[in-house]
């Protein structure tokens, strides 16, 4: 997971630059964003916000034939001068794949995004695919997205705030005093029914590592963050809370930015081992497929976030994204863990020729049997649309 900013193509520049701001600003228009959204003064009021509703209230719905598709993009991580092959993979699986709803799971933007308007047009720039087709989604923070906050004022909660502005957004307001930005749950329910059949977990895993607790530092530690004890202890009583209300568990999907130590130790089957021997064992025990290509980049801190998960037996799954170029995942004691790969061509890759192999975004096909439902998953490639993947 690199912490700086990444290698940008030589040809970005030129993307969206023939028309600049006032292009952008059209193409917005016809996708029904709010007019002002270039202004500097286009945060949405929350009076303003007529599609709010509250906790807990259906949102979407499964199709007439029991079945929902879910697409998850992750790392688009760019500044206002998109590269425009992102942009382009966005579209390609929004067109082929059709789906209900789509996660942006964290590192949405990243630095260089120095003025509220140039944070504006980058997140327009990821925004516009699902608006003009009027796809319903919804964003996590990951640890990039403040990046350029020093410069440009804008903060996630501000952030927060132009998402939300945008007409097929389903973003809610933070929960009050719960760690991060964005934390919610989104409820998904039958065909012509009131009643949930499917709840989706959207977290705010956080950014990085104080620089000490206690007066030590986490030198030879990770630096990056890690969910709250108040957002593990927010989850279990949403959920609970939501058994109470209908009467069973809410099967459900988790979708957070950085992984958890679990993902580790899965890849393994161990804490401590770290061998061939060991991962082969995972496979087999775990049925894990998928390429680990760098190490998994979690914090110092174990959240116990899966703890809780076990406990409560309502999540299928919980995906994340921020190692680009891992896309594995396995049955961990009951529950997938996996990652989506990376969207972001402005970002880093493999090594050499290799660097946008695994450029993609993952897909998952829920089907309600009637008593539960069932969920699959696959990843997608850009190379499997034809999108030039020359290394810049």
């Amino acid at each position: 997971m690199s912490s700086g900013n990444e290698k940008k193509g030589m040809n970005r520049k030129e993307f969206l630059k023939l028309g600049g701001l006032s292009a952008l600003a059209l193409t917005a228009g016809a996708a029904g964003v709010p007019s002002d959204l270039f202004s500097g003064t286009a945060f949405a009021k929350e009076n303003d916000k007529s599609k709010e509703m509250p906790n807990g209230e259906i949102k979407l719905h499964f199709n007439s034939d029991g079945t929902f598709k879910i697409v998850q993009f992750n790392d688009t991580q760019d500044d206002e001068d998109i590269d425009p092959r992102t942009v382009e993979l966005m579209e390609r699986v929004l067109d082929e794949e059709k789906p209900g709803f789509v996660v942006l799971n964290g590192d949405n933007i990243t630095g260089g995004t120095d003025t509220p308007d140039e944070v504006k047009k980058a997140i327009n720039n990821i925004a516009v695919p699902m608006e003009e087709r009027g796809i319903p989604w919804a964003i996590t923070f990951g640890n990039h997205d403040e990046d350029s906050t020093p410069n440009s004022g804008i903060d996630n909660e501000a952030m927060l705030q132009i998402y939300r502005s945008y007409k097929y957004n389903r973003n809610e307001n933070s929960v009050k005093g719960i760690s991060g930005a964005g934390n919610m749950n989104l409820l998904i329910g039958g065909h012509n029914s009131k009643n949930p059949v499917f709840n989706m977990w959207l977290l705010d895993s956080g950014r990085y590592a104080p620089k000490e607790i206690a007066g030590q530092n986490f030198e030879g530690y990770p630096t990056w963050d890690w969910l709250k004890n108040n957002q593990v202890n927010w989850y279990y009583e949403t959920s609970v809370a939501l058994e109470k209300q209908n009467g069973r568990k809410i099967p459900s999907l988790v979708f957070i930015h950085i992984p958890l130590w679990e993902f580790r130790f899965m890849w393994f089957a161990s804490v401590d081992g770290r061998t061939d021997a060991d991962h082969a064992r995972a496979v087999a025990k775990h049925g894990i497929v998928g390429e680990r290509n760098e190490e998994e980049c979690p914090g110092p801190i174990n959240s116990g976030m899966f703890s809780a998960i076990l406990e409560r037996g309502d999540v299928k799954g919980v995906f994340c994204g921020h190692d680009h170029v891992n896309t594995y995942s396995g049955n961990y004691y009951g529950v997938t863990l996996g990652y989506c790969g990376n969207t972001g061509f402005g970002t880093y890759g493999l090594e050499g020729a290799e660097r946008n192999r695994l450029r993609g975004a993952r897909v998952y096909n829920l089907q309600d049997t009637g008593n539960d439902v069932k969920v699959d998953t696959h990843l997608v490639f850009a190379k499997d649309y034809g999108i030039d993947l020359t290394a810049d």
